[in-house]
């Protein structure tokens, strides 16, 4: 992966929808969700993960999903549904050829144009977001209205759900 090529594709799109971002440099080995918002103090409420989902068709289809990370994305139902078989989180491998990311640094900006964009609503409650950069190395700070210019994206109800802390 050319992380520059990503850099560039990222800060790109998001310069042509004229949405005002920051991105903050992050330790790659740092860059999972609760790892990232622990080391640099972030609120994991304010912090979107993107998904990529795979259908077990065959050849499968994708879909990128967001979703605050206090939440879990519902595979198994509304996702499910939506795509009309059976389906699962891309593995790493995959998620790298489909967009060119590596799993901690994916993002939902410069995704492939045929890629469908999935917005869980609770997101564009948020006053910000911080999200992956493109690679491990970046997050994005942004409000998160911008997602919903992005091209395929789709704010869909129920995409996910609380997390239910454990009662033992």
């Amino acid at each position: 992966m050319d992380l520059n090529d990503i850099d560039r594709r990222v800060r790109t799109a998001l310069v042509e929808i004229g949405v005002e971002y920051e991105m903050v440099p992050c330790d790659p080995e740092l860059a999972d969700t609760a790892a990232f918002c622990a080391h640099y103090g972030w609120n994991t409420g304010d912090s979107a993960n993107t998904i990529v989902v795979q259908s077990r068709d065959t050849p499968p289809r994708f879909v990128a999903c967001v979703l605050l990370a206090t939440t879990r994305l519902d595979v198994n139902g509304t996702v499910r549904r939506r795509l009309g078989r059976k389906c699962s989180f891309a593995d790493a491998d995959q998620v790298a050829r489909l967009t060119g990311m590596s799993l901690g640094g994916v993002t939902a900006v410069a995704l492939p144009p045929d890629l469908p964009l999935w917005i869980d609503p609770r997101v564009l409650e948020r006053h910000r977001v911080i999200l992956g950069g493109g690679s491990r190395h970046w997050k994005l700070v942004a409000a998160p209205a911008f997602l919903t210019a992005l091209p395929n994206a789709e704010v869909v109800e129920g995409l996910a759900r609380d997390v239910i802390p454990d009662a033992s």
